[in-house]
């Protein structure tokens, strides 16, 4: 990458452990494209609910060549969001499968459906 990591966390104390977390899987995403140019990643805690533990919201927004590629997780219904861990795994998951896609097309390797010629 030519920009260096940028993590921030609100709600929360940053944590050693989620960033390295956060790195770990950032170096996963670029054997998936090795031109991301940047990468930040915010990791957020929402507001505690009477019903609900607190819920975490994690967006990932990744700088390529010509294109901004923004992941936001974020589910109020999802219990699996009590977990700051849960939501980074979703989060990166998801970024990996648009940041395959975004390579795919780089490369031409998208399929072109084959649509009639008018008459």
């Amino acid at each position: 990458m030519q920009i260096p990591l940028q993590v921030t966390f609100r709600g929360l104390p940053p944590s050693e452990a989620m960033e390295a977390k956060i790195r770990e899987k950032v170096q996963k995403l670029e054997r998936y494209y090795d031109r991301i140019i940047g990468c930040r990643v915010m990791v957020e805690r929402t507001h505690h609910n009477h019903n609900k533990g607190d819920l975490y919201h994690v967006r990932i927004d990744l700088s390529v060549p010509g294109k901004e590629i923004v992941i936001s997780r974020e589910h109020h219904d999802n219990h699996a969001y009590e977990d700051a861990y849960v939501a980074i795994r979703d989060a990166f998951d998801a970024a990996a499968r648009q940041l395959e896609e975004y390579a795919r097309i780089q490369r031409g390797e998208v399929k072109r459906h084959n649509h009639p010629a008018p008459e």
